[in-house]
Formats: C-alpha cells, sequence, structure tokens
C-alpha cells in the first residue's frame, strides 16, 4: 500500500510548516554559504595549480591500467615546467567539449623553446591524431589543461553516474536540499 510513505510525506510538510520563517532563512543562507565556500575553493584551486580544472574525472577507459574511469585527477599547469614525454596530460581538442587525459608519448622541441608533442592512451591502439581537430598532427602547451600529478581511484564514479543516468542526479540534488533545509540545529 501508500501507507508508510504517504504518512512520511505528510510529516515532511508538517515539519516544514511548523518551521519558523526564521529557521528557512537560516537555512538558506547556510545552504548559499556551503555553495559559495565550494566555489571559493575551486577558484583557489585554480590560482595555485595554474590550470583552468584542477580536478577532472577520468571518463573511458583508454588510459587503463594507469587510470580507470571515475578516478579523480588532481591537476596543475605551470608553464615553466617543461612537458615530458611519459608524462600524463590533459588536452582539449577544438570542437570537443570535454577535454582527454593521455600520455605524451613524442616531444618535438623547437631551438625557440616551443615543444610540440603527440599523445596516446595507453590502451589505445593508435595516437592521437585521430583526436586532433583535421590537419592538425601535434599539440602544443596551449592545448594542455593540465598535467596529472595525483590521483584518487573511483571518487569520480558519481560524476559518471550522474553524467550516464541524468535522473539519478535530480534524485540527488533532491535528497542533499531536502537534508539541508529539514537538518536542525542539534
Amino acid at each position: 500500500g501508500c501507507g508508510p510513505s504517504l504518512g512520511l510525506a505528510m510529516d515532511l510538510f508538517g515539519d516544514l510548516r511548523r518551521m519558523n520563517k526564521r529557521q528557512l532563512y537560516y537555512q538558506v543562507l547556510n545552504f548559499a554559504m556551503i555553495v559559495s565556500s565550494a566555489l571559493m575553493i575551486w577558484k583557489g584551486l585554480i590560482v595555485v595549480t595554474g590550470s583552468e580544472s584542477p580536478i577532472v574525472v577520468v571518463l573511458s577507459g583508454s588510459m587503463e591500467p594507469a587510470f580507470h574511469r571515475g578516478d579523480l585527477l588532481f591537476l596543475t599547469n605551470f608553464h615553466d615546467d617543461p612537458i615530458r614525454a611519459g608524462e600524463i596530460v590533459v588536452f582539449k581538442v577544438e570542437g570537443r567539449d570535454i577535454p582527454i587525459v593521455h600520455r605524451v608519448i613524442k616531444i618535438h622541441e623547437k631551438e625557440n623553446g616551443n615543444i610540440k608533442f603527440l599523445t596516446k592512451g595507453d590502451n589505445n591502439e593508435v595516437d592521437d591524431r585521430g583526436l586532433y581537430k583535421e590537419g592538425q598532427n601535434w599539440l602544443e602547451k596551449k592545448d594542455v589543461v593540465g598535467r596529472a600529478r595525483g590521483f584518487l581511484p573511483y571518487v569520480g564514479m558519481v560524476t559518471i553516474i550522474m553524467n550516464d543516468y541524468p535522473k539519478f542526479k535530480y534524485a540527488l540534488l533532491a535528497v542533499m536540499g531536502a537534508y539541508v533545509l529539514l537538518k536542525r540545529e542539534s
């Protein structure tokens, strides 16, 4: 039957009604503080790491066994730091929204210090030339979003689940919203 769940919903609305405006206002402020703190930390990370995306989630299996889908990578992107073969970089290609995480396999260094390089996924048969924009055979420093400095395994799985199943994302947001609104100050 629908007894217990309906009862729960009624309780929830009762709680919301009993909560006075000041309490609600306080909770909304609280939520705003959490969001703005997260944004500040993110902006801080961008400044500290020099990368526009200091943290990325690995979305494909092309770098297994080094990284798996759902691994969270921490990136830095210091310009005076030379890129070397064997390094794992995150780069953006024109016409693609999602950055790619692959390993540098070849480097072309010119006398003026300009570097061009070629990347490949460890798990892929061929290099990335097929992924670059048409007529582009090498990546340059400007294409790099960051370089992998560390990782947390599987933490990003939540992101992948939210990408693959949008309904899950809304459910999660709803639960978080309800939790913040109904959390009582102990």
